[in-house]
């Protein structure tokens, strides 16, 4: 029932606009209808990421190609996160017996590419969808951390990395107890952290040093007086 309200209402919302076509709009009929255009947003979210990777390697970061498919991407962002909103706003999360797991990735994507007020704003409907088993406990992980990375914060999962040009590598955002992270990562249902990031990043996870980087963050925030 939940379902037909949403491809009904959103095809209210289009015929309503008829003589004034907003792209942002969303006609859904049926389930196929639904899991079109979002397959629709991923493919204008991801490709011209994927595009402009590429192009960094071959001429670079500042290079007009590079900044050209930055300013697709961006365009198009607007328009799916603006999509999202419709659907998420109007209904709740519709879940993976509805969308499978390539929609809820699809929307958790969006969400990770906006700003932290749209990610801090979903974050509720995102813990309730885990509740629920409608969504994969990862993409709650990848909303805490990244809401905690954006803030200067310590993270709580240890889903978020960084690359740092002192030591031209990438490490581990400073996590948050790092002593007792893999009892809150079991908590949700996930893998332990050195697991994760084996296989995620190709990452050695090193208890003793993240301890001892997780002081230093702290240290540095108070001298900071944040």
């Amino acid at each position: 029932m939940r379902l037909i309200l949403i491809f009904t209402l959103l095809l209210a919302m289009a015929c309503s606009n008829r003589k004034k076509p907003n792209k942002t709009q969303t006609s859904i009929q049926n389930t196929e209808d639904l899991i079109a255009v979002l397959d629709t947003i991923w493919r204008t979210e991801q490709e011209p990421i994927t595009l402009r990777d590429s192009l960094i390697e071959k001429y670079g970061v500042e290079s007009n190609a590079v900044q050209g498919q930055q300013e697709i991407y961006e365009r198009n962002h607007a328009i799916n996160e603006r999509k999202v909103k419709v659907i998420l706003d109007k209904y709740g999360w519709p879940g993976k017996d509805i969308i499978g797991e390539q929609g809820n990735w699809t929307i958790c994507n969006v969400i990770q590419h906006s700003d932290n007020e749209i990610r801090i704003k979903y974050l509720p409907m995102i813990r309730q969808a885990v509740k629920d088993k409608k969504l994969h406990p990862r993409f709650l992980v990848r909303t805490e951390d990244r809401i905690a990375t954006e803030r200067g914060d310590l993270q709580i999962y240890g889903g978020q990395m960084k690359y740092y040009p002192e030591t031209k590598s990438f490490n581990v955002w400073p996590v948050y107890d790092p002593v007792n992270i893999d009892k809150r990562r079991a908590e949700i249902g996930l893998e332990p952290i050195s697991e994760f990031l084996k296989s995620r990043f190709n990452f050695e996870w090193n208890l003793e040093e993240q301890i001892i980087r997780t002081s230093e963050f702290e240290k540095d925030r108070i001298k900071k007086g944040k």
